[in-house]
């Protein structure tokens, strides 16, 4: 399973998130979430039931972007998936 990429292109951090893949030739699965409703559903039953949300959204924030590694780990930190490669 490839990582995947939650995000929208009406998020600023997603926009400068693609810019950043891009020019790393990092191109995970992309996940529009305001493309579909099932695609936004995806992302808020992940945002629901993983820990790693909470600070963010104590803090009133989307979570995105937000990348579900290969090993069902995840991070909101693109420089990291850039380090990585995938």
């Amino acid at each position: 399973m490839p990582t995947k990429y939650y995000g929208t292109p009406l998020c600023p951090d997603c926009l400068a998130a693609d810019e950043a893949l891009r020019g790393a030739d990092v191109l995970p699965e992309f996940i529009n979430i305001t493309a579909s409703t099932a695609n936004l559903k995806a992302f808020l039953a992940l945002r629901d039931s993983r820990k790693e949300f909470a600070p963010i959204k104590a803090a009133g924030s989307i979570g995105i972007p937000c990348f579900l590694r290969e090993d069902g780990s995840l991070t909101f930190d693109v420089a990291e998936v850039v380090r990585s490669g995938r």
